[in-house]
């Protein structure tokens, strides 16, 4: 990506998709441009599945600054985009649309934005062996950036082995796994949403990805899943003695990504304002 200098095409940015009125990033990114001291604007536009062609054509005609893009377009928007970046070319899926010279360019920086959650709390992906619980769109991000990141040995774990072979064809580092590498992996991450909108008080069996008796201290336990922020296998994870990481961090650190394309590299990026808005907006819930 070129420049330090904002886009002339405008100062609105906005996602879209749908549903989005549950969407936090019009939270996130409204904090993340006040403290940086820029006069951006962020607004939700719901978009029906087949209209993401639309929603790029108002982005050209009207000088809309920048684009978060969530279900049901990413792999839309990737097609629809004048080039992408390399983890949007190899995930087929594009999170995130920027100018560049009068082009749009598609990024995705949904699984960087989780390692970077990761640093944030500490937490070291380099010579890690990690293990994944899940393969749709959000764990083949986080592949693909784990391996970018260093991880040498990444296990894909998924009730459908087509699947999970897909999403493990995107490293060299990736394999399919078995239920034994939950327990050697230093980090697993769940990247299903089961869990999601389920109070740990209230939690079944059924609401946690693997038996937390896989779990145990030394490891990295992090949730993809931001509601509840404490899910039911965070809770049994910490029981076990093993340290957990919420999935707001990855919600943040991809905004955050989002932001230093849009504004430039020299851009104040504050992801404490970033969280605290996210909480802020949860919590209203």
């Amino acid at each position: 990506m070129s420049s330090d200098v904002r886009p002339e095409a405008g100062k609105l940015a906005a996602v879209i998709g749908s549903p989005v009125a549950h969407s936090l990033s019009p939270a996130i990114h409204r904090a993340a441009f006040e403290a940086a001291g820029v006069d951006w604007s962020y607004v939700a536009f719901d978009v029906a599945e087949g209209r993401a062609d639309e929603a790029i054509a108002a982005m050209r005609l009207l000088g809309i600054a920048g684009l978060s893009v969530t279900m049901p377009h990413k792999e839309a928007i990737a097609r629809l985009v004048d080039r992408l970046d390399p983890a949007a070319q190899a995930l087929g899926s594009v999170n995130t649309v920027s100018w560049d010279d009068g082009r749009l360019v598609g990024s995705s920086t949904d699984g960087a934005g989780f390692v970077a959650s990761l640093a944030d709390a500490g937490v070291a992906v380099d010579g890690a062996r990690v293990a994944i619980i899940g393969a749709g769109g959000a764990a083949r991000s986080v592949i693909d950036a784990l391996a970018r990141a260093g991880s040498p040995d990444i296990t894909v774990l998924n009730r459908s082995a087509d699947r999970a072979e897909a999403a493990a064809a995107l490293a060299s580092a990736a394999s399919v796994g078995i239920v034994s590498d939950i327990t050697r992996a230093d980090i697993v991450v769940n990247a299903t949403s089961v869990g999601m909108g389920v109070e740990p008080s209230a939690a079944t069996d059924g609401d946690l990805p693997c038996d937390p008796t896989l779990l145990h201290d030394g490891q990295v336990v992090a949730d993809l899943v931001y509601h509840p922020l404490e899910t039911a296998w965070m809770a049994r994870a910490a029981d076990r003695g093993a340290r957990t990481v919420d999935g707001l961090g990855m919600l943040v650190h991809q905004a955050a990504l989002q932001q230093r394309i849009w504004l430039g590299a020299g851009a104040v990026i504050d992801t404490v304002a970033m969280r605290a808005a996210a909480e802020r907006s949860l919590a209203s819930r």
